[in-house]
């Protein structure tokens, strides 16, 4: 039994307070996840990578260090653009993969992995929209309007097959039309659990992947090549683009 001088002394008092520190640290996954810091319009998941809370729309680079604005409904050929990540702007369509990653990398950030897009879309509890398991109609922008049909279809009839040209693609006017992209965080219920936006719907996004790769679906198509967070669509090269391709950035 110990002495009651021994609990006065400095070295019980050392002691205890070393069982308290280690009582209050937080878990090590806690603790992980608290250290990686993000810079702002990011947010961590699990601590492994920082990810753009919302859909980037893009400024253009003039000279050293100005920048301009930038129309998202114009694509970006032959200009150098920034990536910004902002609430309440139309996100940048019309942008290729190998454009998408000069911009991620202008702003000191780079394209997201697939495994990292897949992961920070379904949650921390995996599911297979950002909001759950099951589809719900309007939580994310994916019920929107064919707005290629209204400009090019024929007479009430979808457009021909000779219709869906590259220059017709990235038509400005698609996206203008009410019932297609919308403002980044525009639905607020399109949210995973780790606080970012629009992953499923709105814009398709490139990922890292040499080959082509983009996700979540778009405004109108968040089905066809796979449900929500699991849709993969890989049957275009880098460097194309349209209407309906945006992007997000990683870091």
């Amino acid at each position: 039994m110990k002495s009651f001088a021994f609990f006065r002394s400095p070295r019980f008092w050392g002691l205890a307070a070393v069982t308290l520190l280690v009582a209050t640290l937080p878990a090590p996954s806690e603790a992980e996840a608290k250290g990686k810091k993000c810079p702002g319009g990011m947010v961590s998941v699990a601590g492994r990578f920082c990810i753009d809370v919302y859909e980037a729309h893009v400024v253009e680079i003039v000279g050293k260090n100005k920048t301009k604005p930038h129309s998202p409904y114009l694509s970006v050929d032959g200009l150098r653009v920034k990536a910004v990540s902002k609430k309440g702007k139309v996100p940048q369509a019309y942008i290729s993969r190998n454009q998408a990653e000069e911009a991620c990398k202008n702003a000191g950030k780079r394209l997201c992995a697939d495994d990292e897009w897949i992961t920070a879309c379904k949650g921390k509890r995996p599911t297979t929209y950002p909001y759950g398991k099951e589809h719900k109609s309007g939580a994310c922008n994916d019920g929107g309007f064919s707005s290629f049909n209204a400009l090019y279809g024929v007479a009430g009839a979808p457009p021909p097959q000779e219709a869906y040209t590259f220059a017709n693609m990235n038509d400005e006017r698609l996206n203008k039309m009410k019932g297609t992209v919308a403002k980044s965080g525009a639905y607020r219920k399109c949210r995973s659990s780790y606080g970012v936006f629009d992953m499923v719907g709105n814009l398709h996004e490139w990922t890292g992947s040499k080959n082509g790769t983009f996700r979540g679906g778009y405004y109108l198509d968040t089905h066809q090549n796979g449900d929500g967070c699991d849709y993969k669509t890989t049957s275009h090269n880098a460097k194309y683009h349209d209407y309906s391709t945006g992007f997000r950035c990683c870091k």
